[in-house]
């Protein structure tokens, strides 16, 4: 069976095209996600996929960074598909293809490239957040729980899941606005 792969970052972002790809290229099964993917563990349609080929089936997608955005990411994954003996092709890197020598190589390049663009996509963004720091116009982020809201709460004797589910926060977002 053809089993296909497709996720983009973020939910304003379309599958539409990854998934005329797989189609294009006679996917039966297509997995796909909205979700940020910088650790596959992250990601559920993933390892459902991962769990759902078996023997003798291709995984395809359309880019490696689709799959992985880390090269040990990318490695287990290829190694938890061989296991099973489940070939891996990637599209837009037609050389990448587990059934051959050559395809084995150039997906270890290939996936070393992307975690390099990676690293250097963060020390830009990291630059420019410096650069905005110091020229004073950097706010951060906006702190999602707003700590004298429960203070609050806790002053007016309500316990801490109680604020948590008044709020909806997380119980130990409460504990780390009190502390």
């Amino acid at each position: 069976m053809i089993v296909g792969y497709a996720r983009v970052s973020s939910s304003g972002q379309s599958l539409e095209v990854q998934l005329e790809a797989l189609a294009a290229a006679g996917c039966q099964k297509v997995f796909s996600e909205k979700r940020s993917g910088r650790t596959a563990a992250d990601r559920q349609q993933l390892q459902e996929c991962l769990d759902f080929v078996r023997s003798g089936d291709t995984l395809i997608v359309t880019r490696l960074d689709r799959l992985a955005r880390s090269v040990a990411d990318l490695f287990q994954i290829i190694e938890r598909l061989s296991a099973k003996s489940v070939s891996f092709r990637c599209l837009q890197q037609s050389s990448v293809d587990t059934d051959t020598s050559s395809g084995r190589l150039m997906l270890a390049v290939l996936g070393a490239v992307a975690a390099f663009e990676a690293d250097i996509r963060r020390e830009r963004q990291m630059e420019g957040i410096a650069r905005a720091k110091a020229a004073g116009v950097y706010q951060g982020r906006k702190p999602s729980v707003d700590v004298g809201r429960v203070r609050e709460l806790r002053a007016a004797g309500l316990g801490a899941s109680d604020i948590a589910r008044e709020l909806g926060i997380a119980r130990a977002s409460v504990y780390r606005a009190l502390s």
